[in-house]
């Protein structure tokens, strides 16, 4: 048994102490049907030997031993049929009786009735054995002790028929129970230490598979891609971020996968060949470019493994990464800093601000030319669209708690849309086409008309970004869905035909100062989601289709759920959001 037991990192027991066969079922199982089957096949052969004798000369002490054996065989092979794998036990039990004991009475009984010819007593090494190998070391020595009284019961019962043979009967006697004694004991030892081996061997191998699983689940959750790499050119094995770096645009990435027959992988496959030819790590930016898809600047750096032996090379591991994603992470931290700092100076502009404010509603008042009065309404409309900018980064900067709502009213998308778009149009020179649709009737909304400019004016001026030189290439419907009643859902949307954004684009959308042009600050579509969440309203982005005609178009659509109902109006009151 094992009598302590110490935990590992890996949750595993380490065993302290003595191991027995009880601790392993399938060995003890195996060697218990072993010496069942050794005993079965002795009785067979003792069978024969008896009856060969008793064939050669017809004597009575022969027919009984016969009999003896013949039982003997039959009581071997019930054990071995009928009986299921047992431990003999600290004590003397019914297995010990039914295997031990029927084999030193059957031996005892053939000894006693041989004749001159044959000794039986090497017979007795076998339930020794037994005892030693399928028991505990008390009922080892006990068994090595019950042979060796009766083989000095034997030896006693020989001295009185002959008396002047007493001391060689008696030496016999002790030198064969000194062997069982030896017997047992060494077996004992060499089944504790086996055992203790298989023990230790069972726990390596546990402690490998742990090992392997929290390998294999720190590879699989990488953001970097693996590749495993054979001298062949096969791929073996890749993570989820090295087969979604290199699939195609449609299909998935298959393993195993021979990079000589794909000529996308051209500059992985010799970055890989110069890695087993000079045995060295190699590092190298190279491209990626599948038909249909742009090319893509990946950063690749490889790791020979050690040979094993000499008929086996080693694997080429190799590490992947996006140089976009790199980039735009090293521009996001850039970034963060620069809007902590951002929201420093936006404490400074205010006053000075407030200054050109007052400054200028002075002045307006002692203005008489037209021209001039103009000047001073734009220099007021700019100085208040600065300092509702400047507040909502000081918003945005401050805001740590998304239950935070901002001042709304009830707003028609009807007719607020087309204004936006009118107004946008006016001011951007070069402006595509853009295809309202909204419903003749009113539709109101909870929101404030500032920031719903501002949203609008940053989805449209995305979409001219990269929309393509055809008619009508940027859309914004209203799509109204009637839950119920009295609080119909209502979506903005802002499609437009651009290119479909790369996943890792998509992946950091709305993150703050990230954008894929490094002439943004990455801060447009933040803000926007920002306002949308501080009105109760959400913002997402999909590829979706729009059809013109008898034509599918896919595209990059924005959409805007507004809220259905004012920011913290308590439950049951009277909505105003309503469409017709």
């Amino acid at each position: 048994m094992l009598s302590a037991r110490a935990s590992t990192w890996f949750g595993l027991k380490t065993p302290e102490g003595n191991a027995n066969l009880e601790d392993h079922p399938d060995e003890f199982e195996r060697l218990w049907r072993g010496f069942m089957t050794a005993r079965a096949t002795l009785g067979a052969v003792l069978v024969a030997l008896q009856a060969g004798l008793y064939g050669m000369a017809a004597q009575a002490p022969s027919l009984i031993s016969l009999l003896i054996c013949s039982a003997y065989l039959m009581a071997t092979l019930a054990e071995r049929i009928m009986a299921a794998p047992r431990q003999l036990g600290p004590h003397f039990n019914g297995a010990w009786l039914r295997i031990v004991g029927v084999d030193l009475l059957a031996f005892a009984a053939l000894q006693t009735l041989q004749d001159s010819s044959i000794n039986y007593t090497p017979l007795f090494a076998l339930p020794v054995l037994m005892a030693s190998i399928l028991g505990s070391q008390l009922m080892a020595m006990a068994s090595a002790a019950g042979v060796t009284l009766l083989l000095f019961g034997y030896a006693g019962w020989l001295s009185l028929q002959a008396p002047w043979n007493t001391s060689a009967l008696f030496s016999q006697a002790a030198l064969t129970g000194a062997g069982c004694f030896a017997i047992s004991f060494i077996a004992r030892q060499m089944v504790t230490r086996l055992a203790s081996v298989e023990l230790k061997a069972q726990r390596s191998q546990l402690a490998t598979a742990v090992q392997r699983q929290v390998n294999e689940l720190i590879i699989k959750t990488l953001g970097e891609g693996v590749l495993v790499v054979d001298a062949q050119h096969q791929v073996r094995s890749a993570n989820p971020a090295a087969k979604k770096l290199l699939s195609p645009p449609q299909g998935a990435l298959s393993l195993p996968l021979d990079l000589v027959k794909t000529p996308v992988w051209q500059d992985l496959r010799q970055l890989i060949d110069e890695s087993f030819t000079t045995q060295l790590a190699q590092q190298r930016d190279i491209s990626v470019q599948h038909a249909g898809q742009g090319a893509r600047l990946v950063s690749a750096r490889t790791q020979l493994t050690a040979q094993l032996n000499s008929d086996a090379q080693g694997m080429c591991v190799v590490f992947l990464q996006d140089q976009r994603e790199l980039q735009a992470r090293i521009r996001t931290e850039k970034f963060a800093s620069m809007g902590r700092m951002s929201a420093a100076v936006a404490h400074e502009i205010r006053n000075p601000l407030a200054a050109i404010v007052q400054a200028n509603a002075l002045l307006s008042e002692d203005v008489s030319d037209p021209g001039q009065q103009q000047l001073t309404r734009l220099v007021g409309q700019n100085a208040l669209r600065l300092e509702k900018t400047v507040h909502d980064i000081l918003h945005i900067a401050q805001r740590t708690n998304t239950s935070q709502v901002a001042q709304a009213d009830a707003i028609d998308l009807s007719q607020a849309l087309p204004r936006i778009c009118r107004d946008w149009q006016s001011q951007v020179a070069n402006t595509s086409d853009i295809a309202v649709q909204v419903p003749n009737s009113a539709v109101w909304v909870w929101f404030d008309a500032e920031h719903l400019r501002r949203i609008l004016i940053n989805l449209l001026d995305n979409a001219q970004r990269y929309a393509r030189p055809e008619p009508e290439p940027i859309q914004i419907s209203l799509h109204i869905d009637p839950v119920d009643a009295g609080a119909p859902s209502v979506c903005l949307l802002v499609w437009s035909d651009g290119e479909p954004l790369d996943p890792s684009v998509e992946q950091h959308l709305f993150e703050p100062f990230f954008s894929s042009e490094s002439r943004s600050s990455g801060l447009g579509l933040y803000i926007c989601r920002e306002l949308c969440e501080s009105h109760g309203a959400s913002m997402a982005y999909e590829r979706n289709h729009r059809t013109f005609g008898q034509t599918v178009k896919p595209g990059n659509e924005f959409s805007v759920m507004f809220c259905s109902k004012p920011p913290n109006t308590p439950a049951g009151s009277k909505q105003v959001v309503a469409a017709s």
